[in-house]
């Protein structure tokens, strides 16, 4: 017959236990402690590298991508940072400046795109308002959307909107696009045309009728397309954010 353990033997496992405990949190808390220095050193080269390159920064966008990233990489954003180093830099000046002429466009043309622009056809934009002149950082994609990633505090009434193949669009209207309205959108941008019909919804979303009449009419009462009842057979559908030539002045 098996003897059981004895308070004794019970006792001595608990302490040694305890024991493999306390130093397993002592283990952590040295490997924490020697992490945090790593990151703090980390950080101090940032600063470094970017006080030594401040002008290149601001002046290549590829340069000031890949800073970008060594920031996230240890989880410093100079662009929400208004206090210490990295206000005295001035990094986040370009976004900010950027981030309200975003606004400004927007604004402008949500009278004739309903409040929906393409991230292409909005840096043409600015590009033309900013100017060209040499003192006028070159303005990228990625900088556009670093710059409306920040608009996100005023709500859901500008946002940025993914329609594939590497495209997106900015919506600047109160209020969030439904799932069908997104799916129209991405169809248009794989597609390459600015106008759908009932029927081709119909055929490449496999929709019923009922579904793609609500999402047209729906689209339509918000402004974000146009009816075109000149054709013989079906109404077309015309998208302005999906085409330069209906919203250049």
């Amino acid at each position: 017959m098996r003897r059981r353990a004895g308070v004794g033997a019970i006792q001595k496992q608990k302490l040694e236990q305890e024991k493999y405990k306390d130093k397993g949190t002592v283990i952590q808390e040295n490997q924490f402690e020697q992490m945090t220095k790593q990151m703090e050193v980390f950080r101090g080269n940032l600063e470094e590298f970017a006080t030594k390159y401040k002008n290149e920064i601001k002046k290549n966008s590829q340069f000031r991508r890949q800073f970008q990233e060594m920031c996230a990489s240890i989880g410093v954003d100079p662009l929400a940072s208004g206090k210490g180093f990295w206000s005295v830099l001035g990094i986040g000046d370009f976004y900010y400046e950027l981030a309200v002429q975003i606004v400004e466009v927007c604004m402008a043309t949500s009278y004739k795109n309903g409040g929906i622009i393409g991230l292409d056809e909005l840096r043409d934009r600015l590009i033309k308002a900013r100017g060209r002149n040499i003192q006028h950082q070159e303005i990228t994609v990625d900088d556009l959307l670093c710059a409306a990633k920040k608009l996100k505090i005023f709500g859901n009434g500008f946002c940025v909107i993914p329609v594939g193949k590497g495209q997106y669009m900015v919506q600047s209207v109160p209020g969030e696009l439904s799932m069908d309205q997104t799916a129209v959108l991405k169809l248009l941008s794989s597609s390459g045309s600015p106008c759908v019909s009932l029927s081709s919804l119909k055929v490449k979303l496999n929709w019923e009728e009922t579904r793609a009449v609500n999402v047209i009419s729906q689209m339509v009462i918000e402004g974000l397309c146009w009816v075109d009842s000149q054709n013989e057979g079906e109404f077309s559908y015309w998208f302005p954010a999906m085409f330069n030539e209906c919203i250049t002045s």
